[in-house]
């Protein structure tokens, strides 16, 4: 469950440090539920940079994520790679906000 006021993030009822990127980029993923973001939309709002196109910057930060929200990372439910169109959130179908609640 994410506390976007707070910034407290749980997972199964115990809390998670996140860093604060990945924290940003949660709340991204978040306020766009089932869009396509790519990476280099995702560069230029989350991180400010421009254009970057040999940056795995959001790969990575996106792999964290999956690591520490997705029950079974190697299958992801929340967080969606679009080979070659970028990435989409998908939330839970009960309406919670967040995975790992």
């Amino acid at each position: 469950m994410v506390d976007l006021d707070s910034g407290v993030v749980t997972r199964d009822g115990e809390p998670l440090e996140l860093p604060a990127r990945e924290f940003v980029l949660l709340r991204y993923f978040l306020e766009h539920p089932g869009q396509v973001l790519s990476r280099e939309r995702l560069l230029k709002d989350v991180w400010g940079y421009p254009r970057v196109p040999e940056s795995r910057t959001v790969d990575v930060h996106v792999a964290r994520l999956r690591e520490r929200l997705e029950v079974d990372r190697a299958r992801p439910r929340h967080f969606l790679t679009l080979r070659g169109r970028g990435y989409r959130f998908v939330p839970d179908a009960s309406g919670r906000p967040a995975p790992g609640s």
